[in-house]
């Protein structure tokens, strides 16, 4: 992560996550929708009391998860990263989502009765009666929430609904964060095609 005032966001789940950082230091983090991730980020600037020309870098999740909250995302990231000639880095949704519990395996909901997980290391969409679960094993994330049952009567644990670490914090993207660059190299990972695409009748 570059020295100096980092801005992290990541919009892939249905709660966008929005955070201030300087080295190991949250300044301030938000929870809302990707539509708001902008202002968001303005508004945690502003109590922190920073400018956008005092940012050092910015990192953006880059899924899987929702296809119009990933293009929201990065959108904003370009837009914002051209505009302030800012390096940006590029962070797995999945594997901040894992960060924030140490030997956690995260899920998130992906519909479509799937959910995008990590399977050595690599990111992939999964029936939920396909996961191999370890008896023991943490998971973590809005699949997990939504699939608590199967999870726990494989014996996994699953903590409480509405905890914070079944959400990517973006306090977590800034701490993964490693190489930053021209914000158009980040690319989302979609893991799937979109809703859209995979309901369009075969030609």
């Amino acid at each position: 992560m570059p020295a100096g005032l980092v801005l992290a966001l990541d919009t892939a789940t249905p709660v966008a996550t929005v955070a201030l950082v300087r080295g190991d230091e949250v300044l301030g983090e938000r929870l809302s929708r990707a539509s708001r991730v902008l202002s968001d980020a303005d508004e945690l600037l502003v109590a922190a009391g920073f400018s956008p020309r005092e940012l050092a870098g910015i990192v953006v999740g880059t899924g899987p998860g929702s296809f119009t909250g990933l293009r929201i995302g990065l959108a904003a990231v370009r837009g914002l990263a051209l505009a302030l000639g800012l390096p940006v880095a590029g962070v797995s949704t999945l594997e901040a989502l894992a960060a924030g519990v140490p030997g956690a395996l995260p899920l998130v909901d992906a519909q479509r009765r799937e959910v995008f997980t990590l399977a050595d290391g690599e990111p992939h969409a999964l029936g939920p009666a396909d996961l191999v679960v370890e008896p023991g094993t943490t998971y973590v994330g809005d699949g997990a929430v939504r699939y608590r049952d199967l999870l726990e009567a494989a014996g996994a644990r699953v903590p409480p609904d509405g905890s914070d670490v079944h959400l990517p914090l973006a306090r977590h993207h800034a701490r993964l964060a490693r190489a930053f660059g021209p914000a158009a190299a980040v690319e989302p990972v979609y893991v799937r095609a979109p809703d859209a695409m995979a309901r369009r009748p075969a030609a």
